[in-house]
């Protein structure tokens, strides 16, 4: 056999090999960031579930306030309602800051920061939100990671071919940067 058809043969197997390995990864990764937004799912679903207790817990005290109760539940339904993760990801920054809206309105019954219930769905609604806030940091560093992957060469033609597609990051609004306004008056 020449050796120019030796080096042929290995040349194809060695871009054989590199294709499958590479394409391996890329479903890896793909299968990391599906895992990862699960994750932040769990967490949104175990958020969404507190919601109601504490709305109602807090309407107990502060009957007034009903545009507060009427703005967490309609940003909980957006939530539950949102069929793509890109509006997924726009609820829930508006349902965090209508909580934080709800939390401070609380604030201003004293009654109510003593009630054990409101309390104990107070720290666990905190203790949701501070999981999601690094479920979704999770979620941006592995779509970060498979980004890359998908975008830089040569990895990128393997992905190209495979019609691997770029995943979107878990982003806040601007609006939710804001601090929010809340007024007693």
């Amino acid at each position: 056999m020449p050796i120019w058809l030796i080096v042929v043969i290995v040349i194809v197997v060695l871009l054989i090999l590199w294709f499958v390995v590479t394409y391996n990864s890329l479903i890896g990764l793909r299968n990391r960031v599906q895992d990862q937004w699960s994750q932040i799912d769990v967490q949104l679903k175990r958020r969404a579930d507190l919601i109601p207790n504490l709305v109602e817990t807090v309407k107990g005290y502060a009957k007034h306030e009903k545009d507060t109760f009427e703005q967490v539940i309609t940003a909980r339904n957006a939530v539950n309602n949102a069929s793509t993760k890109e509006e997924e990801m726009k609820a829930n920054g508006e349902l965090s800051q209508v909580v934080s809206r709800l939390f401070a309105l609380a604030e201003s019954y004293p009654d109510l920061k003593a009630n054990q219930n409101f309390v104990s769905l107070q720290n666990d609604l905190k203790e949701t939100e501070d999981k999601i806030s690094l479920m979704r940091q999770f979620y941006n560093d592995t779509v970060l990671t498979y980004n890359n992957k998908v975008q830089t060469i040569p990895s990128n033609i393997v992905a190209n071919l495979c019609h691997f597609k770029e995943e979107a990051f878990f982003q806040i609004e601007e609006a939710d940067k804001e601090v929010p306004k809340v007024s007693f008056e």
